[in-house]
C-alpha cells in the first residue's frame, strides 16, 4: 500500500468514534456554520499532523530499522485496542463560546494533543520518513474524511450509528495492519 493510502486509511480508522468526531457534532449543532468549522478543523489538523509527523521522522533517525518496525507493529496493535475505548468531549466544551472557525481550530488543536490520531501520525512519519509531505497530506485527508461527514449529517445520524460496531471494525482493521507489518519483518 502506498504512503498516502496507508496514511489516509490509518487515520480515518483511528478517527472513527474519536472525541473529535463528537466535537465536530457539538460544533455543528451549536454554530450551524459547516464551512467555518471544516476550515478550522483543516488548519488545526495540518499544523498538528505536520508537527507529529516531523517528530516521528526525528525519532526514526534515532532508532534502528528493526526497532522501528517492531514499534510500528506494537503501535498498530495498540491502536486496535485503543479504538475500542469510547472518547468524551468534556474538556473541549469550554471553547464552544468562540466563533465557529476559532472554536473549531482551538478545540481541535487541543483535542489532538496526545490523541491516537496524533500518535498514529508520528508513527507513520517515523515509518515513512522519506515521504513526510505524503504522510501529512494522507493523515489530514483521513481526518477530514472522518469528520466532514459528521459535520454534514449533523445530529440526525448521531443516534442511529452503532458506534460500538464501528469501533470493533476499526480495531480489526488495525489488528490486520499490525499483522501485515509484523509479517514484513
Amino acid at each position: 500500500m502506498s504512503v498516502l493510502a496507508t496514511s489516509i486509511t490509518s487515520i480515518t480508522l483511528a478517527e472513527i468514534g474519536d472525541k473529535t468526531q463528537l466535537l465536530s457534532l457539538l460544533l455543528i449543532s451549536r454554530y450551524r456554520k459547516p464551512v467555518a468549522i471544516v476550515f478550522g478543523i483543516l488548519l488545526a489538523t495540518l499544523l498538528n499532523h505536520f508537527v507529529a509527523a516531523w517528530l516521528g521522522v526525528v525519532i526514526a533517525d534515532w532508532l534502528s530499522p528493526t526497532v522501528l518496525k517492531w514499534l510500528v507493529v506494537l503501535s498498530f496493535a495498540s491502536m486496535a485496542a485503543w479504538v475500542l475505548v469510547p472518547d468524551s468531549i468534556d474538556s473541549d466544551q469550554k471553547f464552544a463560546n468562540r466563533g465557529p472557525f476559532l472554536a473549531s481550530f482551538i478545540a481541535f488543536s487541543i483535542a489532538e494533543i496526545g490523541d491516537k490520531t496524533q500518535i498514529a501520525t508520528s508513527i507513520l512519519g517515523a515509518q515513512y520518513s522519506h515521504a513526510l509531505a505524503w504522510v501529512v497530506l494522507g493523515t489530514t485527508i483521513g481526518m477530514m474524511l472522518a469528520n466532514v461527514p459528521v459535520i454534514i449529517v449533523g445530529q440526525l445520524s448521531a443516534d442511529k450509528i452503532p458506534m460500538n460496531w464501528v469501533r470493533r471494525a476499526s480495531a480489526v482493521a488495525f489488528a490486520v495492519m499490525a499483522i501485515i507489518a509484523w509479517l514484513s519483518l
